[in-house]
C-alpha cells in the first residue's frame, strides 16, 4: 500500500484557471506521459484530468519530497521555467497509501467535486484508465484499484441519496441557459464533441433545442455528434470562417489557448451586435476575455457556478457520512483483494517448481525403473503423479491465501 501515490490539484486548493495549466493536449498525451514516468522511474501512472481537477496516481517506492515533486513537474512539463515548478510543488496535495485510495474512491463518487453527485466524474475516471493502459502506462495494481474505485463509487450512488437528483456542471450550466428563455430554434454553435459536450448536447435536445452546428478538431467526432443531433459538422479549424450567425455558443474543448478569440468572434456575428449567450465549460476558458470587453455577450461559465455548486453541497452533506462509511469498508476490502493478489503473484512459480519436479522424477531420476513397468501400471502412476501435482499446486496457494488474509484481518 505504500507504494500507492497520489498528487491532486483541484478547485478546492487552487484556482479553476490555474488547473489548465496541467492540461496535455490529446496530441502530445503519449509522448508527454511516457517521458514523465521514465524520468521519474515511476513504476505506473495513471492521469486523470478534468474541468476542475488534475490527479496522478502513481506507483513508487520514491518518498514524494520537496526535490522529487521538483523533478515530477520538470518532466511534466519541460517547459515550464523554475518559479513555475516551484508554484506547481507548493500548490499540490499529496497522497500516500489509505489515504490515496480514500482520496481516489471519494474522487470518482463525486463527493470532491464541484457539484457533489454528477456522475460523469466515474466515467471520467473509467476513460482516463483506459486511456492510460493502451499507452501502457498502467500495471496490475492500478488496475486492481481502478476497478474497486468504480465499485465503490457505484454502491456509493446506488445506496445513498447523494445522486438523487443530480446537478452536475452541464446541468447547472443547462439551467441558466434555460432561465433566459432561449427559444427553441435558437442557433446553437458546439465547439469541441468530448463527453461534457455530449451531455449538453443530450440536454438540449432532449428538451427541444434541434438547431445545431458542430465544429470539432477530429472531424469524426464531429460528425459522430452531428449524425445524433441531425445537424451540420466541421473541423475546427473551419470556425473562423464561420459567418452564418448564431444564438447561443457551447464549448468545450481542451486547448490551452483560447479558441474563439476576438477576430472569430466577431466572424461568428456576422454584423448582429444583438446580445448572445456563451456556455464556456472549458478549463481554461476557450472565450477570449477581449470578447467580453468588446461585445455583450451573457457568458455562462464553470467559475459561475460555483455559488451554486456550494450550496447544492450544503444541501446533500447529510448524505455524507453514509458515503465515508462505504468508501470505509471499500478500503478494507481492497486491502484484502490486495493481500490475496500478493498470495497469487507470490505463488505464481509453484505450478512450474512442482512440474519440473514431476517431469524430472519421471524423466530421469525415476526413469529406468518406470520403464519397467507395463502400460497399465504406467497410465496408474500418470494418474498418481497428476493427482499430486494439482494438491502440491492448489493445497499450499490455499494455505498461503488464508494466513495472510489472516493476518490482515488482525492487524
Amino acid at each position: 500500500m505504500n507504494r500507492i501515490r497520489l498528487i491532486a490539484f483541484t478547485h478546492k486548493n487552487i484556482d479553476l484557471k490555474e488547473i489548465g495549466r496541467f492540461h496535455v493536449e490529446d496530441a502530445v498525451l503519449s509522448d508527454r506521459l511516457a517521458h514523465l514516468k521514465t524520468q521519474t522511474a515511476v513504476s505506473e501512472l495513471l492521469y486523470i484530468s478534468t474541468c476542475n481537477r488534475v490527479e496522478f496516481l502513481l506507483v513508487t517506492e520514491a518518498a514524494l519530497t520537496e526535490t522529487w515533486l521538483s523533478s515530477f513537474f520538470t518532466a511534466f512539463a519541460p517547459a515550464w521555467n523554475t518559479t513555475d515548478v516551484a508554484w506547481a510543488v507548493a500548490h499540490a496535495t499529496v497522497f500516500t497509501g489509505d489515504t490515496a485510495l480514500r482520496h481516489l474512491f471519494q474522487v470518482a463518487a463525486s463527493l470532491e467535486s464541484l457539484v457533489v453527485g454528477e456522475r460523469e466524474i466515474i466515467t471520467q475516471v473509467r476513460t482516463s484508465y483506459e486511456r492510460c493502459a493502451k499507452l501502457g502506462l498502467t500495471g496490475d495494481l492500478t488496475r486492481l484499484i481502478v476497478s474497486k474505485t468504480i465499485e465503490a463509487a457505484k454502491e456509493v450512488y446506488t445506496e445513498t441519496q447523494i445522486a438523487q437528483k443530480p446537478v452536475s456542471v452541464v446541468s447547472l450550466a443547462y439551467r441558466r441557459l434555460r432561465d433566459l428563455n432561449v427559444k427553441l430554434d435558437a442557433r446553437i454553435l458546439i465547439i469541441g464533441a468530448g463527453v461534457t459536450n455530449n451531455s449538453m448536447s443530450k440536454y438540449l435536445k432532449k428538451h427541444g433545442f434541434s438547431n445545431f452546428t458542430i465544429f470539432n478538431r477530429t472531424l469524426s467526432n464531429a460528425q459522430t455528434l452531428a449524425a445524433d443531433l441531425k445537424a451540420e459538422a466541421y473541423s475546427l479549424a473551419e470556425l473562423e470562417n464561420y459567418s452564418k450567425g448564431f444564438d447561443v455558443i457551447v464549448t468545450c474543448t481542451g486547448s490551452s489557448e483560447p479558441v474563439v478569440s476576438k477576430n472569430i468572434y466577431t466572424t461568428l456575428c456576422a454584423g448582429d451586435q444583438n446580445r448572445k449567450i456563451v456556455i464556456d465549460l472549458a478549463v481554461p476558458n476557450d472565450l477570449d476575455p477581449e470578447v467580453l470587453d468588446s461585445y455583450d455577450v451573457n457568458l455562462i461559465a464553470v467559475s459561475n457556478l460555483q455559488e451554486v455548486a456550494r450550496e447544492n453541497l450544503l444541501e446533500r452533506e447529510k448524505e455524507l457520512d453514509a458515503c465515508i462509511e462505504i468508501i470505509a469498508r471499500n478500503i478494507d476490502e481492497f486491502n484484502s483483494i490486495l493481500r490475496e493478489r500478493k498470495v497469487e503473484l507470490a505463488m505464481s512459480e509453484v505450478p512450474r517448481k512442482v512440474k519440473e519436479i514431476r517431469d524430472n522424477a519421471i524423466n530421469t531420476v525415476f526413469a529406468k525403473d518406470i520403464a519397467t513397468l507395463d502400460e497399465p501400471s504406467r497410465e496408474v502412476l500418470e494418474k498418481v503423479m497428476a493427482y499430486m501435482e494439482k494438491k502440491y499446486i492448489s493445497v499450499p496457494m490455499k494455505m498461503a491465501r488464508e494466513i495472510i488474509i489472516d493476518e490482515g484481518a488482525k492487524a
